[in-house]
């Protein structure tokens, strides 16, 4: 797909590209090619991509890796500078919302390929952990308060969910980890979100021992979901030390 991230009229963007239309301070063509499904264990997030025939010509390559890079690095940066400067909070609404609106395949056209300790790389994994919320807040809810429960640290407390937080304040707070990332303090809004991923995945942990003898398939699942949870506490709690070091590109 091709996303204009400026534009010279708003009236003519398509209405599913307008949040990422608004939110960049340069033109870029994101890479054509298939796109490879992105799994969170038991689902996986694919909607049909349309891409005007007539732009196809003014698309590179994806199997150009310098390009890929060139771009997800560009566009992140980008999207940031742009959003952070923009006063009005409706750039920051928009992106917010996207995957609600849209689904993850634009993002993950862009960032997914992305190293883990780069800006892309941790902006792909926050738009995926949001989805992961959104699309399923009851089960987020039972590994986080499990995760709560069990974990014997400070993450619940740094996350900020309350006290016990069921599906709706669980998607409340992953928005507004992700309204920090926008707007507050780009490191602080890292590393709650690495916390509220240590919390899920004790929880996610705890839940495979529970259904190891009776649904091993189950408890499969979980143990996959708990070790890429872990993943990307290590790989955001990274990022923002980066980011505080001035070294997150």
């Amino acid at each position: 797909m091709c996303l204009p991230w400026m534009v010279p009229a708003r009236d003519a963007v398509p209405a599913r590209d307008e949040a990422f239309a608004l939110a960049a301070a340069a033109p870029v063509l994101v890479a054509a090619g298939s796109l490879e499904r992105v799994s969170d264990g038991s689902r996986d997030y694919h909607k049909p991509v349309r891409r005007p025939a007539e732009l196809f010509d003014r698309l590179f390559s994806a199997e150009d890796p310098a390009e890929v890079s060139r771009v997800a690095h560009s566009t992140a940066q980008a999207l940031l500078s742009r959003v952070r400067a923009d006063r009005s909070g409706e750039v920051v609404d928009r992106l917010v919302a996207f995957t609600t609106e849209h689904g993850i395949d634009d993002i993950a056209e862009l960032w997914s390929r992305s190293p883990a300790k780069t800006l892309p790389g941790a902006l792909w994994r926050l738009y995926l952990l949001q989805l992961m919320i959104h699309d399923d807040a009851q089960t987020a809810a039972l590994l986080y308060e499990r995760g709560r429960t069990e974990l014997r640290s400070a993450d619940a407390v740094v996350a900020g969910a309350p006290v016990p937080a069921g599906p709706d304040e669980l998607v409340t707070l992953i928005d507004t980890i992700m309204r920090g990332l926008f707007e507050g303090d780009f490191a602080v809004a890292l590393e709650r979100a690495a916390a509220f991923c240590r919390v899920q995945a004790s929880g996610a942990t705890h839940l495979a021992d529970d259904y190891e003898a009776t649904e091993p398939e189950r408890a499969s699942a979980f143990t996959t979901r708990a070790l890429r949870l872990s993943d990307y506490a290590s790989d955001l709690t990274a990022c923002a030390a980066l980011w505080r070091r001035d070294a997150l590109t």
